[in-house]
């Protein structure tokens, strides 16, 4: 499985972090060593001292896309996913590239994927922190909207079914401390499609 992540996807999360917007998606990678479920623990391990939430509408592959068009992107797209890329911004900073502060296990917290809706513009990510809502984005807010997304990574890198892309954060993003509790959920045009919440425990 493949984690394919766009970075500075929201302009207000782009404003917030001193970053200007990219003329073109701005494209990471995760590994899958990073990813947990439903109720495990986000690790804030002690390498870095700065660890963020960030949710996410994540798509998934339902078959392979290579060099496609958006509607090509469109057709390939089965599944939503609630994703929460939880984030060391100390480390971030200081790396340039941002394998080591995205990468770290148990930084990618995944819902259970729902059926996408026929109107991906439609879809809205929310993020609370115990209980009180950091993020709210909707896909109409995104700089490069999802089938834009699918097709421009579909040029660079094969995607095949199963694989996962995240499709940036909007702003408000929140630091986390132990004990915290993060929900991130991720809404259609008829509700809920898909949510990850993690207990926030210190690492050793």
């Amino acid at each position: 499985m493949q984690l394919v992540f766009v970075g500075r996807n929201y302009v207000e999360h782009a404003k917030e972090m001193g970053n200007d917007v990219p003329k073109e998606p701005l494209l990471f990678l995760k590994p899958p060593s990073s990813i947990i479920r439903e109720g495990e623990n986000i690790v804030l391990h002690p390498v870095s001292s700065h660890i963020e939430l960030e949710g996410e509408i994540g798509l998934v592959l339902g078959s392979r896309l290579s060099k496609g068009s958006e509607a090509d992107a469109v057709a390939a797209l089965s599944h939503i996913v609630a994703i929460n890329d939880v984030s060391a911004r100390d480390l971030q900073k200081n790396d340039g590239q941002w394998a080591r502060a995205k990468g770290l296990d148990t930084f990618c917290p995944l819902g259970v994927p729902a059926p996408a809706p026929a109107d991906l513009s439609q879809l809205t990510v929310v993020s609370t922190l115990n209980g009180v809502e950091r993020q709210r984005g909707r896909a109409t807010d995104m700089v490069f909207s999802i089938p834009m997304l699918l097709s421009y990574i579909s040029q660079y890198i094969t995607l095949e079914a199963g694989d996962i892309v995240a499709t940036g954060t909007p702003a408000g993003v929140t630091r986390l401390s132990p004990g915290d509790v993060v929900t991130i959920e991720v809404f259609g045009p008829d509700g809920l499609l898909s949510r990850v919440s993690n207990p926030v425990v210190a690492g050793t």
